[in-house]
């Protein structure tokens, strides 16, 4: 008996040992891959902090490393926050991207709805060609917007800019929200409607709460598309008090061949502090929104 289960021992005793070993192949390669990811995606927001710390004599000093700093200080990014012009690229930044944001969510929850809940004919073409819109890319879109915007006399002005943000964010947020309101039971509907329920009151008080994550992810999608954009602002945007922030500090921060790099990379870092830190407080909402949705949709 023992000498028939010997062997069988001996081949299981084998496969556990490799099957060992290429779990440990597997996580080392995995712990490489992320560790170089890491540092690809580290280097430039590290190069722009430690730049920013420097003085303007030390950046110009092509003698020392680039990536160390000698007499770190803080001048460049009390230079920006005490100018009042920099205030102002922020307030315009802030302004926008909340029109932009609820703008957004109440068209996207309520299209969102329709195609996902309130079937009819030609509903899911429809649904698919509202994706298929944000897969334009907005280099092709400003031209056009560009006459639009101009013709409705909003050129130069930012609230202008609350009108072709949403060519962004409302396809890609519908879509997100379609796949969640599709995903609830039908039940809840007929039950909501035998109440004595209309479609609104469905929406308010099932759909939304049940939906939060989806409405949560899409959120913070539209606040970053919004705070972020550079194309629109650029074409639209010419006088430097209209300015939001992503092209406020670069048009003012480089004059000719003069580039002021250690206040470019402190405006640079202040103004990408704010989606990092609603990513850092609400990066579980964000990864499950966006799964869940694109699983049930």
């Amino acid at each position: 008996m023992s000498a028939t289960t010997a062997p069988a021992q001996q081949g299981i005793y084998h496969k556990a040992g490799s099957l060992r070993s290429e779990r440990r192949w597997a996580l080392w390669t995995a712990y490489l891959s992320l560790i170089v990811s890491a540092i690809i995606m580290l280097a430039p927001p590290v190069y722009m902090l430690l730049t920013s710390l420097k003085t303007s004599a030390e950046v110009a000093d092509q003698s020392g490393s680039p990536w160390w700093v000698s007499n770190p200080t803080l001048e460049n990014y009390w230079a920006l926050l005490g100018n009042r012009m920099f205030i102002d690229f922020f307030l315009n930044s802030a302004k926008v991207t909340i029109a932009v944001v609820a703008l957004t969510m109440v068209i996207s929850v309520l299209a969102a709805f329709a195609l996902g809940r309130m079937r009819f004919w030609g509903s899911q073409a429809l649904a698919t060609g509202v994706f298929l819109t944000y897969l334009v890319p907005d280099t092709l879109l400003f031209i056009p917007l560009y006459q639009i915007v101009g013709g409705l006399g909003l050129l130069d002005n930012a609230w202008g800019l609350v009108l072709v943000y949403p060519t962004l964010t409302v396809p890609f947020c519908t879509w997100i929200m379609i796949g969640y309101f599709a995903s609830i039971p039908k039940e809840l509907d007929e039950a909501a409607l035998i109440d004595g329920a209309n479609w609104m009151q469905m929406l308010w008080k099932i759909f939304i709460p049940v939906a939060l994550p989806g409405i949560i992810a899409a959120t913070i999608f539209a606040f970053t598309v919004s705070w972020a954009a550079f194309v629109y602002p650029t074409a639209f945007i010419t006088t430097p008090s209209e300015m939001p922030m992503t092209i406020g500090v670069v048009s003012q921060l480089i004059r000719g061949d003069t580039f002021a790099w250690g206040q470019l990379m402190a405006g640079a870092l202040l103004a990408a502090l704010p989606p990092v830190v609603i990513y850092a407080f609400l990066m579980d909402y964000y990864i499950a929104g966006l799964t869940a949705g694109a699983t049930k949709g």
